[in-house]
């Protein structure tokens, strides 16, 4: 019998990542540490990996832990979805569904989460991660409170949330091809604005390129470049992600403008509170 993915133990896996360690899981989701880590350990068995790893005094996602984190969140996001369509649950009023693309999520959303947690103590905190114009249907059917996202912005009731830093990154031991041999990129499939301007920024530049792997999620494109596949065109805050170091022999791409909205009937604030969160973590960008 192929292994299963428990509901509850894939909500315990994203509130670890989104509130920065065991610890804070157990104590924002109500559940004893050791709970939080049976849980994890559930994941593992059914996974059949390592999930995640000591980092010092604290802890990291493994490779396949944040592929996991990913899917997780598709999966929480898709399961409460068909719940409330079928009549068997209905939207907790009381939660902040903050919505956001997969580019530096995993940065970004803890850092809301904070922010939040602080202004609104008595609202849970719920993510929805998609792909931009899901998210802004989201927005419009009221299904999620505020989003930050990327790409072009056609929505008037939408503000600026600062500007991304993107950064070339590849394995360490990974060199550039010699002698005109086109460059090998990771992306994202289409529709995808980093996709795009990546490649946009090595023609302007003169240098070929070929599309060597295509994922459909953030963490399938970490992999393939931890594994030397290629180059990847990837959201620059904080310390580079594990395993991956930053290029600086590629040509330098802009910042990427982050865009936010909110539904008219948020909490008062959220859009400005949610907005500062944003523009705090990236004016700490190391």
């Amino acid at each position: 019998m192929a292994e299963v993915l428990d509901i509850a133990a894939l909500r315990t896996f994203t509130s670890i990542s989104d509130c920065g360690g065991f610890h804070r899981a157990a104590a924002a989701i109500g559940l004893s540490q050791s709970a939080v880590s049976q849980h994890v350990r559930r994941l593992e068995k059914a996974v059949g990996r390592p999930l995640v790893e000591r980092d010092g005094r604290g802890m990291r996602f493994t490779p396949e832990g944040e592929t996991l984190l990913a899917e997780a969140r598709k999966i929480l996001a898709a399961h409460d979805e068909a719940l409330v369509r079928l009549g068997r649950a209905e939207r907790d009023s009381g939660t902040i569904v903050v919505g956001s693309t997969e580019h530096a999520a995993d940065r970004i959303l803890p850092a809301i989460t904070s922010v939040l947690q602080q202004r609104y103590p008595v609202h849970g905190v719920r993510f929805r991660i998609d792909r931009s114009a899901r998210l802004n249907d989201g927005l419009d059917r009221g299904n999620i409170d505020v989003a930050v996202f990327l790409g072009d912005s056609r929505e008037r009731d939408s503000a600026s949330a600062g500007a991304l830093p993107l950064s070339w990154f590849s394995a360490p031991s990974w060199r550039m091809p010699a002698g005109g041999t086109p460059i090998p990129v990771v992306v994202i499939d289409n529709p995808c604005t980093i996709r795009r301007r990546a490649l946009e920024t090595l023609a302007d530049h003169g240098l070929p390129a070929a599309v060597v792997v295509e994922a459909a999620y953030l963490a399938g494109v970490m992999n393939a470049i931890r594994g030397g596949l290629g180059v990847g065109l990837l959201a620059d805050v904080g310390p580079p992600p594990e395993g991956l170091r930053r290029r600086d022999d590629l040509p330098p791409v802009p910042p990427e403008l982050l865009h936010l909205r909110a539904r008219t009937e948020a909490p008062p604030r959220l859009a400005e509170v949610t907005a500062a969160a944003v523009r705090d973590l990236l004016a700490t960008r190391v």
